[in-house]
C-alpha cells in the first residue's frame, strides 16, 4: 500500500469522514467567534462573515454526515449500532439538524435586514456542545481518546 497512491486515499473505507468533518467544525466555531465579535463591535460586516461560516459550515457537514453512513455499510455491513458508535451517529445528527438551525437563524436575519434574535446564543451554545461531544466521541472510536 503506497500512502501517496490516489487510489489508497479515495478509496479507503473511512479515511474521507475522518478527513471531512473538520471543516464544518472550524467553520462552525469560527462563525460564532464571528457573530462574538459581530455583537461587541455592532458591525454588520462580522455578521456577514458569520453567515458566510454558517453556510460553509452547513455545507460541509452534509458530507461529513454522508461520509459517515457511508463508513457504517462499508465498515460495519450496516450492522445495528450499540455503544459510543451509535451515540456518535446521534449526535452527529444533532449536529447536522442544529448547524442548519443556526445557519436559518441568521439567513433569515440577513433577509430582514436586521440582527439575528438575542436567543441564538442559546442555540449556539447548544450547537457547539452537541458539536464537542460529537468530535468527542468520534476521538474514542478512532483512537485518539484513548491509548
Amino acid at each position: 500500500m503506497n500512502p501517496f497512491d490516489p487510489r489508497t486515499v479515495m478509496f479507503a473505507k473511512h479515511a474521507q469522514h475522518v478527513v471531512i468533518i473538520h471543516f464544518p467544525i472550524a467553520l462552525f466555531i469560527t462563525g460564532v467567534a464571528f457573530d462574538l465579535i459581530a455583537t461587541w463591535t455592532r458591525r454588520k460586516e462580522f455578521w456577514l462573515a458569520a453567515y458566510y461560516n454558517f453556510c460553509g459550515a452547513l455545507l460541509g457537514a452534509v458530507p461529513a454526515v454522508l461520509t459517515g453512513l457511508l463508513a457504517w455499510q462499508l465498515e460495519l455491513q450496516g450492522k445495528k449500532l450499540k455503544g459510543i458508535l451509535l451515540l456518535h451517529l446521534i449526535f452527529g445528527l444533532s449536529s447536522l439538524l442544529l448547524i442548519a438551525s443556526v445557519w436559518w437563524l441568521h439567513r433569515r436575519a440577513r433577509r430582514t435586514g436586521g440582527v439575528p434574535p438575542s436567543s441564538r446564543w442559546l442555540l449556539e451554545g447548544l450547537t457547539f456542545a452537541v458539536v464537542a461531544i460529537t468530535g468527542h466521541l468520534g476521538g474514542f472510536l478512532t483512537g485518539v481518546n484513548h491509548p
